[in-house]
């Protein structure tokens, strides 16, 4: 293990390209039961890669088409780096979609999801 840069969490390395970690599986478990009920449309994991300039891309954890035919793009957290609330700060000023981070709440805070929306 390492440090990160900046902060006291440590780097566990991040897993292959396509494999969800285990807040984002819970996430996805959410996403699926919404769809099943007709909340939203469709969702995909990791579906979006979007170019921010010259050799950086921010690629958010989940699409997700909302049942009003709006598209959302959700990252999951569990915490924030710099890097990663800065990408998706950029991307939401250049881009027509709307831009949510969720983190899991915990459940001695009655749990579920908090949003934030960019």
């Amino acid at each position: 293990m390492r440090r990160s840069k900046g902060g006291n969490h440590l780097a566990l390395g991040r897993l292959k390209t396509g494999q969800l970690n285990k807040t984002e599986q819970a996430y996805a478990d959410r996403l699926r039961a919404l769809e099943q009920a007709g909340q939203i449309l469709w969702h995909k994991f990791e579906g979006i890669k979007l170019r921010l300039a010259d050799n950086t891309f921010y690629t958010p954890d989940f699409a997700v088409l909302a049942a009003d035919g709006v598209m959302e793009l959700h990252e999951v957290k569990g915490f924030w780096q710099d890097d990663a609330r800065a990408k998706i700060k950029i991307a939401a000023a250049m881009f027509p979609f709307w831009f949510f981070a969720v983190k899991v709440k915990a459940k001695r805070d009655g749990g579920g999801w908090d949003v934030e929306e960019f």
